[in-house]
């Protein structure tokens, strides 16, 4: 293995680390920042007083960085070197160096908010953004000024805007490592193709058949489109007249691929065999593939984002931004010279791609985050003017405080309660922590804890919502259950009840297309969330499902109660002479069930007046996803508590918003937004707005 670009700085890292207590590192593509930094500090004795934890934003990141750098020190995985990932922890008492998504890291400071086991906290991949990593940097500047230990930080990124991130934490030292080993030639189209897989998959051939042997990486948006190019790159490839060029083999990945199967990326391929990856943004910087000598750059993303004034995600293809665009570039020159294929103009990449990607905290629902912050029950935090690196819009956080008080995880005065304490405990979204509290009073928390566990899988679990169903099937899978009329909550526990009565078998999965992978993380998920609950009531629980027992409609009405407590915040009602729903958000809209959903009409051919549903999504047009229908009785006490909320009162601060508003006027600015991304408190609003025009209207033309 080549010497990384990162050792040959390793006295100048040391010896600014030892002088100050954060330093931000920025280490360019190739600078093996991810997996040496931790072993210079490990060989340096930090890890004598302490264990150093590297977060990732990424599981797959925190799990393939954990394994590298065992298998460089020479050690088994999970002993010195270890990994945590919501729902899977491989350390031990050994462990001296753990990577770690910023998830589990926000998740274990509850317990211990002084995080006394570290002696070393490297926020890695900073530059991404993620939700977590911003909230932990606010944390970590919180942390450093009162932890009475030496706590050292280090915030490292291959893009990130260093200066800013130097004045936030007290204008703290900024080292920068080069990293890119190989000059890499940049190729535009010139002009933007009409479909960019197609535009993929002719570039990829071309290099196949013109260019010298290497591999070649191609970004694209996710899994489906992945699943497509790859069948479709397979089929081209095998169809080139033998001889004609070297052999080929062709990977996806991303982050719903199984472990096994995302191990394959890293082995070295057959000699003169070229392997095509297709992946996400994952392997913009989270993880590294040796041998990629071409990239073919899409110049979109699919990305999640939330609009508070509406409570709805879109799940959209956009633009990257040229730091996205950058980073791609990069991987191209790893080993030797190489290329990349932008499938946009020089133009597009000068005037409409951003600068900097905009941070997930300004584009995300923000509920799990203040439940977070709430849980810390610090005196000095007032949520509404929390120290972020990006502040949220206020209305983000205020609609995460209404959501919090509805399902009673605050109270009026905006305090946490009991019931928002053990929430935080549980690692799910508020929603279903709170649907698993009121179902244990209700007596039905086995079933709530198998629909908990059903919808936290990672992957689409039934049939006829997959695009890529066996083909070659002779019989007709077998139609899961209809949830009794009553929904898809419903239907995913019968699911999963017929498997247990099955002892688990994967056959049984197999002949109904159920995803097999998926159905089994399930039934861990739900083994570890019963054990949390078993801890949290101190062993009083009847967990487990009892294989054979017949269908109970009365434990089916109880945890339909326990839904409509744990999503009081996410209730629809039926409008009048309309085929749609009213959501009774703040700003109620008309959205409509999801076509794959199971709920059906009564024995008077009508639709419940009421329903909750687990997720508000705009694709083609507003719907709701995985919906329950409730009675109208346990309806009430919510629409009660709508009308008295009082949103100063609910940030735990003394400041009356109205006559202080945040930075940037942002009620105002939300006002001549038209829906969709939640904009930017910085200077570039404007470039933001007109980049997005440009793209809409051109969208538009096509």
């Amino acid at each position: 293995m080549a010497q990384l670009p990162i050792l040959q700085f390793e006295e100048k890292i040391i010896e600014t680390v030892e002088k100050n207590q954060v330093v931000v590192i920025i280490g360019e593509t190739g600078s093996g920042k991810s997996t040496q930094l931790s072993q210079m500090l490990h060989r340096r004795g930090y890890t004598k007083s302490g264990i150093i934890g590297v977060t990732q934003p990424r599981r797959v990141a925190a799990v393939s960085v954990a394994r590298r750098v065992a298998e460089e020190l020479g050690v088994q995985l999970g002993e010195e070197v270890g990994y945590a990932i919501r729902f899977e922890d491989r350390t031990s008492e050994r462990t001296r160096i753990k990577y770690l998504t910023d998830g589990v890291l926000l998740r274990e400071s509850l317990s211990d908010p002084e995080l006394g086991q570290y002696s070393v906290i490297i926020l890695d991949e900073a530059h991404e953004r993620s939700l977590n990593t911003d909230i932990l940097m606010g944390l970590m500047k919180r942390l450093i000024r009162m932890r009475s230990s030496n706590l050292k930080v280090l915030i490292t990124s291959a893009t990130l805007d260093g200066d800013k991130v130097s004045k936030f934490f007290f204008d703290c030292p900024l080292l920068t490592v080069p990293g890119k080993l190989y000059p890499v030639e940049i190729l535009y189209s010139n002009e933007r193709p009409k479909s960019y897989l197609e535009s993929c998959l002719k570039t990829a051939i071309d290099i196949h058949t013109k260019e010298p042997e290497g591999d070649v990486l191609i970004f694209m948006t996710g899994q489906d489109d992945i699943e497509k190019l790859v069948s479709k790159l397979e089929e081209k490839v095998y169809n080139l007249e033998e001889g004609s060029c070297m052999d080929a083999v062709v990977l996806p990945l991303h982050g719903s691929l199984p472990p096994e199967l995302q191990v394959r990326v890293f082995s070295r391929p057959p000699p003169n065999c070229r392997r095509f990856i297709a992946a996400t943004n994952i392997a913009e910087t989270s993880l590294t593939v040796d041998g990629v000598v071409y990239v073919i750059d899409s110049g979109y993303v699919k990305q999640r984002q939330y609009n508070p004034s509406t409570g709805m995600y879109s799940l959209d293809v956009v633009q990257i931004s040229k730091v996205q665009a950058n980073q791609r570039a990069g991987r191209a020159g790893r080993t030797r010279p190489g290329k990349c294929y932008r499938l946009y103009t020089s133009m597009d990449y000068q005037e409409d791609l951003l600068d900097v990607t905009v941070p997930e905290i300004q584009r995300s629902s923000l509920a799990g985050s203040v439940l977070y912050l709430k849980s810390l029950d610090l005196p000095d935090i007032d949520i509404l003017r929390f120290d972020f690196l990006d502040p949220p819009t206020s209305e983000s956080l205020e609609d995460a405080l209404k959501q919090l008080y509805l399902i009673d995880a605050i109270d009026e005065n905006g305090s946490i309660t009991k019931i928002g304490q053990t929430m935080a405990e549980l690692p799910l979204e508020p929603s279903l922590s709170r649907t698993l509290i009121e179902a244990n009073e209700y007596g039905c928390i086995s079933h709530a804890l198998t629909v908990a566990a059903m919808l936290s899988a990672e992957t689409t679990l039934l049939p006829g919502r997959r695009k890529n169903a066996d083909k070659k099937r002779k019989h007709r899978p077998v139609d899961p259950p209809d949830g009794s009329g009553w929904g898809d909550h419903i239907q995913l526990l019968q699911i999963f009840e017929l498997w247990d009565q099955e002892n688990y078998d994967v056959n049984w999965c197999k002949d109904r297309d159920l995803q097999v992978r998926g159905m089994l993380f399930v039934k861990d998920v739900r083994k570890q969330l019963c054990q949390i609950m078993q801890k949290i009531a101190k062993g009083s629980l009847d967990v487990w499902t009892s294989r054979n027992q017949k269908e109970s409609r009365a434990e089916y009405w109880n945890l339909r109660k326990a839904l409509c407590v744990g999503y009081a915040n996410q209730l629809a009602e039926r409008m009048i002479h309309h085929n749609g729903y009213r959501t009774l958000s703040f700003k109620p809209q008309v959205v409509q069930v999801h076509p794959s959903s199971v709920m059906k009409p009564d024995e008077d051919g009508k639709f419940a007046d009421y329903v909750v549903y687990h997720e508000l999504i705009t694709t083609s047009r507003p719907f709701m996803r995985n919906v329950c229908a409730v009675q109208v009785e346990w309806v009430m006490p919510i629409l009660n508590k709508v009308k008295n909320l009082n949103v100063n009162k609910l940030s735990g601060g003394s400041a009356d918003l109205t006559s202080e508003p945040m930075e940037g006027n942002v009620k105002d600015s939300l006002k001549k937004e038209d829906g969709g991304t939640t904009p930017t408190l910085d200077g570039h609003d404007n470039k933001i707005q007109a980049a997005r025009e440009r793209f809409l209207a051109r969208k538009g033309k096509k």
